[in-house]
């Protein structure tokens, strides 16, 4: 008799579930307390955590390795971690949640998830527990995260936040623009003319039409945003970043007219030859693929990959040179690139856990005393201090890459911090520079709030539909007819919904309102 394959998994996560169970506090032994004395009273808290798949040294796993020891010694808690695969682990949560022995801690990155079992009142709600034993907390995120993280009135979650508000910056080939007596662009006349000059121009100077003035990645229509930018549209990577006031009213900026002009410019360098004709099938891989092979000489680039994609195409060919550009400013004289949710994911506690007080004081300790060491790495090991400036050794830096599990759990994004580890990285790759530049820069939503409970129930759909509509016009059909066609759908498919709840809040949040 065969064995269906999610059985299997469901039967791993039982069997996974239970042996976390039997790390009690009663087994620990003389070495597992990290201070060389066997201590029965040091509880241990079950904890299911997304690890993104970072590997850890040899020699070492989740449950044994130096940055678990700082922070069980810190806290005299003992943590017991279970990392699902990440292929599948949102399904890997549900049976958790399913199953009569649950942990005291799983973290998720998906609000629609948290707000399930918050509904099925599976979650414990956290305001008197963080009151109780770590009031800290409240100062130590800002007010909309805490906003994010509630559902009904009661805060469900400790908030980890993105590292930084937007995400985009556009690079070219100074070489090329050199190559062909151009200047850097700033208008998008001034853009399409360097993408023409990068596609026909033959810049490179191999004699052969082989390159690009712009590619992009098709899904979520990736590495558009300063585009989209140049029309005052913010598009960013849900619901929540994405609305314009107009009249005094929150309105969806997908269905704007503006959106509509930014597709037929993009539609155009597709139409023309400069937007790369087999953008439609690329991924990440391929994307940078492109890059690093001298392909494209113009590309959204996120803001750390000076030190991927642009690094790489500069080893593999030495005379290429790359300079950030200005965002490109459009016929209205908008610019600016789309913001990112605050939230990065969500640490919350289950109904069943009998160690709740414990999980806030590790999360404590990570969101505050912690937080720089679990986010830097130990000084002598992973950096050190030379001339007075902090300086990553960047393979052991990678080698313990493992440690963003656990700061993630509770992370509040630091900009001290965050800059003295982004400068560490190396000054030459200008990733403070690059953060710095989206957050002057970065088109923030009219909408602050958390996810709507129809934004939970449409979302995903509406995300779709857009993508697939927005692809079709790129590649060629009418903008005026799809478009048009598109925001009925919209607005008749859950975002007559969306709009109101988001409205509702808006009225509230406006001085003056009624």
């Amino acid at each position: 008799m065969s064995i269906h394959p999610m059985t299997i998994i469901k039967l791993s996560v039982v069997m996974a579930i239970s042996l976390l169970a039997g790390c009690d506090s009663g087994s620990l032994s003389a070495d597992e307390s990290g201070d060389g004395i066997s201590d029965s009273s040091r509880k241990t808290i079950r904890m299911v955590v997304n690890n993104s798949d970072r590997k850890f040294p040899e020699g070492m796993d989740e449950n044994h390795n130096p940055y678990l020891s700082y922070i069980e010694n810190a806290t005299g808690i003992n943590i017991s971690f279970m990392l699902p695969p990440f292929n599948g682990y949102q399904e890997t949560l549900n049976t958790i949640m399913n199953s009569s022995d649950q942990p005291d801690l799983i973290q998720t990155a998906d609000p629609m998830w948290v707000y399930k079992y918050v509904t099925e009142q599976a979650l414990l709600p956290l305001d008197d527990l963080i009151e109780a034993h770590a009031p800290e907390l409240f100062q130590i995120f800002p007010k909309e995260a805490w906003e994010a993280v509630t559902f009904n009135g009661q805060i469900y979650a400790i908030p980890s936040l993105n590292e930084v508000s937007g995400n985009e910056v556009i690079y070219a080939r100074k070489d090329w623009l050199d190559a062909l007596g151009l200047e850097p662009p700033r208008t998008l006349e001034q853009y399409y003319d360097v993408m023409y000059a990068f596609t026909y121009g033959d810049p490179d100077q191999n004699g052969v039409n082989d390159t690009y003035g712009l590619t992009i990645i098709p899904s979520g229509l990736s590495r558009t945003a300063p585009f989209f930018g140049a029309f005052g549209v913010p598009r960013g990577l849900s619901q929540i970043s994405m609305w314009k006031e107009r009249d005094g009213k929150l309105v969806y900026s997908g269905i704007l007219p503006e959106a509509k002009s930014a597709l037929a410019y993009l539609a155009k360098l597709y139409g023309d030859g400069i937007l790369d004709r087999e953008f439609i099938l690329n991924k990440l891989s391929s994307f940078k693929d492109k890059i690093i092979d001298g392909r494209v000489g113009l590309f959204s680039a996120a803001w750390y990959d000076t030190r991927g994609p642009i690094l790489e195409n500069m080893k593999k060919d030495p005379k290429a040179e790359w300079i950030r550009l200005e965002y490109p400013i459009g016929y209205d004289g908008e610019y600016g690139t789309a913001e990112y949710d605050l939230i990065q994911s969500y640490s919350v506690i289950p109904k069943g856990s009998l160690h709740a007080k414990e999980v806030i004081e590790v999360l404590h300790f990570i969101a505050g005393e912690g937080y720089r060491e679990l986010k830097l790495g130990f000084e002598g090991e992973v950096w050190t201090k030379q001339n007075g400036m902090m300086v990553t050794n960047f393979e052991e830096h990678e080698k313990h890459i493992y440690r963003g599990t656990l700061h993630a759990l509770a992370d509040p994004n630091d900009g001290a911090v965050r800059r003295d580890r982004l400068s560490s990285l190396g000054e030459q790759y200008d990733l403070n520079e690059n953060v710095e530049y989206i957050v002057q820069n970065v088109l923030h939503s009219d909408y602050r709030g958390p996810q709507t409970v129809s934004m939970r129930k449409y979302g995903s759909q509406l995300l779709k539909l857009e993508e697939e509509t927005y692809l079709k016009i790129i590649m060629g059909l009418s903008v005026d007819q799809e478009f048009e066609k598109f925001a009925k759908q919209w607005i008749t498919n859950g975002g007559w919904e969306i709009t109101n709840e988001v409205n509702d809040w808006y009225r509230l949040h406006t001085k003056g309102a009624d």
